[in-house]
C-alpha cells in the first residue's frame, strides 16, 4: 500500500544525527550540510518506488552537489523482516547505481523517527539555515518511472532553494511504500 508524507512544515530544523555509510565511515548532519542548502533522501534498497526512479535520484543528486547542495540517503527499514534492505544490499545498490552522496544505515530508525519520514522515498530539502523548504516528490512517477521529460519537482525546489532559501509554495506530495518499522 503506498503511503504518503505529510505537506512541508516549513522552517522545521533537522534534528542531528551520526550514522555509518556504505563507504565505510560515519557522517552527521554537519558532514553532509551544503553550503546552498542540504537534501536528506529516505530510500531503501527493495522499494518499487525508489527502483523505478533510482537513476533520476542519482541524476538530480549529482546535478544538486554542482550547486552545493549536498545530499544524503539515509535507509531505516527493519532489515530482519526485510533483509533486502540489508548493510550489504545497501552497498551492492550504492555501487551499482554508482552513488556520489553517502548511504546511510539508520539501525535503529531513530533518524527516520525524529524526521517523521513515512514512506521510500521521502525526500527533505534545506535551505542553508537548515530550514525545511521543500518535503514533495521527485517528480510524477511512481511506482513505475514516468516519461523521460517529465519536470524535475525535486531538483527545481531544491535549486530554487539554493538561490533564494525559500521553497516553492506548491508542492506535491511524495508517495512510496512505508518505512518498515521494527
Amino acid at each position: 500500500m503506498a503511503v504518503i508524507p505529510p505537506v512541508c512544515d516549513f522552517g522545521w530544523k533537522p534534528v542531528h544525527f551520526e550514522l555509518p555509510a556504505v563507504d565505510g565511515k560515519n557522517y552527521s548532519l554537519n558532514d553532509v550540510r551544503g553550503l546552498n542548502g542540504t537534501l536528506i533522501m529516505f530510500i531503501c534498497n527493495h522499494c518499487p518506488y525508489v527502483l523505478a526512479v533510482i537513476d533520476r535520484i542519482v541524476r538530480d543528486a549529482k546535478d544538486l552537489m554542482v550547486l552545493d547542495v549536498g545530499v544524503v540517503a539515509i535507509s531505516s527499514n527493519d532489515v530482519v523482516a526485510y533483509p533486502e534492505d540489508s548493510f550489504e544490499n545497501m552497498i551492492k545498490l550504492a555501487d551499482s547505481n554508482k552513488f556520489e552522496f553517502p548511504y546511510l544505515y539508520d539501525e535503529d530508525q531513530s533518524t527516520a523517527r525524529s524526521f517523521n519520514a513515512v514512506c521510500t522515498p521521502d525526500f527533505f530539502g534545506f535551505n542553508s539555515s537548515d530550514e525545511l523548504q521543500y518535503r514533495g516528490r521527485l517528480d510524477a512517477s511512481r511506482k513505475e518511472s514516468g516519461p523521460v521529460g517529465l519536470r524535475r519537482d525535486l531538483f527545481e525546489a531544491m535549486k530554487l532553494i539554493s538561490e533564494t532559501s525559500q521553497g516553492p509554495k506548491d508542492q506535491i506530495a511524495s508517495m512510496g511504500c512505508s518505512i518498515k518499522w521494527k
